[in-house]
């Protein structure tokens, strides 16, 4: 078992492998930038360390810096959460290399997935169907152009190592075509370091379905089945669900299957995340990706399951082996999240920094709020703009959403503008109500 955990993060999910840590009964150390000095992660660890000035370049993305924070606090245990370098295959050979265990995966296997395109060409050998497109990255606009005319338009042109949105181009048609290209390319560039791109077949209606699996170090591999993730602006999920109304058990059982295929041919060890294109029409699905990390909204399974992802997580890196017990875990009941972000949705979704002038959590049976914000906390305008989660339980979908208003209307957020009208109005609308709503339902709700 770990002694002591550097957790090279910030905010909710910092503030979450720090609880995880404590139950565990492991020592944490918390790094910040001089931007969250006044940041609850700082307090709920046992040391903390600055570990740079507010820009992330300089400081949760310096890996020289953190490796000496870990070395300098003797933490045995790096946890990178989410986003900066929780998929950086470099940094994960660097922890190894300085004889810190990284809790993620080994640094070819972020490798093969964080590559769009090697990790399509991997999933593929081995039988999971996977998006129609290019095989591998594009070596030319022309080589582009004669896949698209074979597929047809629309198609996407994706960034190989990209994430986010970043990178990524909607191509309706020939004319269009090297255009976007070398956008795509330029702003791969720029936000990856790398220029290379693939190419995939766009689909007009589709749902977003991803996997949840846990593995150890012993060779276990469990699924914990699925989650709805289509209601998303620019490749952003906004509102996470478990499950999902678009599938039933046999496609939920053959997604779990090829996820766990997946997960063994490439030795994957700890937690990760199998992500789906699902066609409501045809009842098809392709591989899209494989996230090497804990995802954002990893509470909601854990509200149907009753299993503790990260500190399972944790304990797979500890060359601990998973109870056999997962195997039998049933998904009861109905969850939903929340993303709460800093932005002023009747503005263009503009970043809103700013203090907390009034902060009050909703509560009850059945909900759950994971935040690193209080009154007079300050929200930088350097990281990302998401400021809480929150998630509620309930025994079926309709007194789900029912919750989730309610733990909405008890939220106070002052001083900055915050997402919760828009979730208010996603929760009222009646095709949401129905589960009649795809990738695109955000934006027409949006443009209404």
């Amino acid at each position: 078992m770990f002694e002591k955990i550097l957790v090279a993060n910030r905010g909710e999910i910092a503030v979450r492998v720090i609880r995880a840590c404590r139950e565990l009964g492991i020592k944490t150390v918390a790094i910040y930038s001089k931007a969250d000095d006044l940041s609850i992660h700082k307090k709920y660890a046992d040391e903390a360390i600055c570990i740079g000035p507010p820009d992330s370049t300089k400081s949760y993305l310096n890996k020289s810096s953190i490796i000496a924070a870990a070395e300098l606090t003797n933490a045995d245990g790096i946890h990178p959460g989410y986003g900066f370098l929780a998929e950086n295959a470099e940094f994960s050979f660097m922890c190894t290399d300085n004889g810190v265990t990284f809790i993620g995966p080994d640094s070819d296997t972020i490798e093969t997935m964080g590559n769009k395109s090697k990790a399509k060409e991997t999933v593929k050998k081995i039988g999971v169907p996977v998006i129609p497109g290019s095989e591998g990255d594009l070596q030319s606009s022309d080589e582009g152009l004669q896949i698209a005319e074979e597929i047809g338009y629309p198609v996407l042109i994706k960034a190989s190592l990209g994430g986010g949105g970043k990178g990524m181009r909607l191509v309706e048609n020939k004319d269009e075509f090297i255009k976007n290209y070398k956008s795509a390319k330029i702003e791969s560039k720029l936000s990856f370091g790398d220029d290379q791109v693939y190419l995939e077949k766009f689909f007009t209606h589709p749902k977003h379905i991803e996997i949840q699996i846990i593995a150890d170090a012993h060779g276990n591999i469990y699924t914990l089945h699925e989650r709805e993730c289509s209601i998303q602006r620019r490749h952003q999920k906004i509102l996470e669900e478990t499950p999902s109304l678009a599938i039933n058990t046999e496609i939920r059982e053959e997604m779990s299957k090829m996820s766990i295929e997946i997960a063994k041919n490439i030795g994957y060890v700890g937690a990760g995340t199998v992500e789906y294109i699902f066609d409501p029409v045809t009842l098809k699905f392709y591989f899209m990706e494989m996230n090497t990390r804990i995802q954002v909204e990893h509470p909601i399974t854990e509200m149907v399951t009753g299993f503790d992802i990260v500190k399972n997580q944790i304990l797979c890196h500890a060359n601990i082996p998973l109870s056999e017990k997962i195997a039998n875990i049933q998904s009861k009941g109905h969850s939903i999240e929340c993303r709460i972000n800093a932005e002023d949705t009747e503005n263009n979704f503009r970043p809103s920094p700013g203090e907390i002038t009034s902060f009050h959590l909703p509560g009850g049976y059945g909900i759950r709020v994971d935040t690193h914000v209080y009154a007079g906390y300050n929200v930088p305008s350097n990281y990302d703009s998401m400021i809480a989660k929150v998630i509620v339980y309930a025994d079926n979908r309709k007194e789900a959403i029912s919750r989730m208003s309610s733990a909405l209307d008890e939220c106070v957020i002052e001083g900055i503008k915050t997402t919760i009208p828009l979730h208010k109005k996603i929760l009222k609308n009646d095709n949401f109500i129905r589960g009649n709503f795809d990738t695109n339902f955000l934006n027409t709700l949006i443009e209404e």
